[in-house]
């Protein structure tokens, strides 16, 4: 196979980059914007007055956006940055959502997948940084208003104070021997989670598990287990107005008995039986979850599943139709109403929210790998295709890191009119504005046009047509003179605004 000629390729590169210098060097200059495209390695486009600029380097691959006061910095999908100079706030994703940083004023956050995290806390002048830091579960450092600083080397040695749902956590040589403090009652393993000891105000117990186990608070409860799970009793609520006992022999027999509520389970999962007296609903299964019913107090269900499975709450409800085929969800409320079709879960979405007070409305519809399409609740549309992550992950990571890669198609449009469309990251471009209009088909043609000024150009400018209130004219060769006629008596021509568009 022969080899494709590079300098050749090269020469083709750089006969387009002068044409297109060439082209805008005789745009005409205005304070309303300015397009510089030379596909597919640069799009420039400005527009001073609405303080925009964005420079797209190898399509969606860089971008460098200005917009007022925020700034977009990206290096797809390595990264992709805001930050707003206003505010001082910033915020990093790295190979979303591998990892992201976000500072402000008062804190800088680093994350690396939710394991690894770094925080620092800015005080009031004189106090100095508050900081805390995790490898989860490796390594774990703060400071506690109450206890002081902490550090945790896990499985070495640890002390935790006020994370992860207790107010203390000591440990060495986990499991070898652990401790947790909460609310008062101190629980302590050794060898967990095999022996185990209770204590606080009038609370103790053990358990050596899975042989047997039991605790009890005076007043309170009382807890025991042997050969867990197959056997296991329960007494809570005993300084409430609901004593609640709970008794299961595994998988034969299950009882709740309160006065608010009685429930019987049989061969779990095939038989089940609840009265729940508080709320005035009673809950048959039959080999759950597939067959089961719900009726009374606030909530029906009618659960027939994979057939069909149906349930009612106020404001709200969630059907299934030949599970997973399709789902239909509600939720409403005085303020807020939210309807959602689902195939396949994630196959194909139609998610419509609305709020009635205001009367504003926004729509989403996703068909993946195909397209998304959103409606905000200003009313501007958009379409884009494909959508290879965006029906399964509606996040703001993946429509700024990576969707751009392949989205070769983009469109935006208004009720007004105003529209913008981008092909191939703009290898064709089009976008109306008012009574403005303005397309690309790179290099072969471009044109302009207002009520006032009609401008087009073949070849990035080899063959230039303009029409207005000076005349026509036509040009050849990037010449900054050519041929003029039928000149109006007017003094000036109107520049078009150059737009945002469709950015990459």
């Amino acid at each position: 196979m022969k080899k494709p000629n590079l300098s050749w390729i090269a020469a083709v590169i750089l006969f387009w980059g002068i044409s297109a210098s060439a082209a805008a060097a005789t745009e005409p200059q205005s304070g309303e914007g300015t397009i510089f495209t030379l596909w597919p390695l640069i799009d420039y486009r400005e527009s001073p007055g609405e303080g925009f600029s964005n420079l797209a380097i190898l399509g969606p691959l860089i971008k460098v956006q200005r917009q007022q006061d925020e700034r977009t910095t990206a290096l797809r999908p390595l990264f992709y940055r805001i930050g707003h100079e206003r505010e001082e706030t910033a915020s990093t994703n790295y190979l979303y959502p591998l990892a992201a940083t976000d500072s402000s004023p008062e804190v800088t956050r680093f994350q690396l997948l939710y394991l690894v995290q770094k925080n620092s806390y800015r005080k009031d002048e004189g106090e100095g940084e508050e900081r805390d830091s995790m490898f989860f579960p490796f390594y774990i450092s703060g400071t506690s208003k109450k206890y002081g600083p902490y550090t945790s080397v896990f499985p070495i040695y640890g002390d935790i104070y006020e994370r992860f749902w207790r107010d203390e956590y000591h440990y060495v040589l986990f499991p070898l021997y652990g401790k947790t403090v909460k609310k008062g009652t101190t629980s302590r393993n050794y060898l967990y989670p095999i022996f185990n000891t209770l204590e606080g105000e009038r609370e103790s117990g053990f358990h050596v598990w899975p042989l047997y186990g039991q605790s009890a608070k005076e007043g309170v409860y009382r807890k025991r287990f042997v050969l867990w799970p197959f056997y296991l009793s329960e007494t809570k609520g005993l300084d409430t107005d609901n004593p609640t006992e709970k008794l299961m022999l595994f998988p034969l027999y299950a009882a709740t008995d309160s006065p608010q509520k009685t429930a019987r389970t049989y061969l779990w999962p095939f038989i089940g039986y609840s009265e729940d007296r508080a709320k005035k609903e009673t809950e048959r299964d039959y080999f759950w979850p597939f067959i089961w019913t719900a009726r009374g107090g606030n909530r029906q269900v009618d659960s027939y599943l994979p057939f069909y499975s149906h349930e009612q709450k106020p404001g709200s409800s969630k059907s299934w139709y030949m599970w997973p085929l399709f789902r239909h969800d509600t939720l409403q409320s005085e303020s807020f109403r939210q309807e959602r079709d689902r195939i396949l879960f994630f196959l194909y979405s139609d998610n419509t929210e609305s709020w009635p007070k205001d009367g504003t409305e926004r729509r989403r519809v996703a068909l993946w790998p195909l397209f998304v399409y959103n409606r905000d609740a200003g009313g501007v549309k958009s379409f884009g295709l494909p959508a290879l992550m965006e029906p399964i992950l509606d996040r703001p990571g993946i429509e700024q890191s990576w969707a751009p890669l392949w989205r070769i198609y983009s469109q935006r449009w208004a009720d007004n009119g105003d529209s913008a469309v981008s092909f191939l990251w703009n290898l064709y471009w089009h976008e109306a504005r008012g009574d403005s209009l303005m397309y690309e088909l790179y290099p072969l043609l471009r044109y302009r046009s207002t009520p006032r000024e009609v401008d087009m150009h073949l070849l990035k400018g080899l063959f230039r047509y303009r029409s207005g209130r000076e005349g026509k004219s036509i040009r050849l060769f990037w010449l900054p003179f050519g041929i003029t006629w039928g000149a109006a008596h007017a003094a000036t021509s109107e520049a078009l605004p150059a737009g945002q568009g469709i950015q990459p």
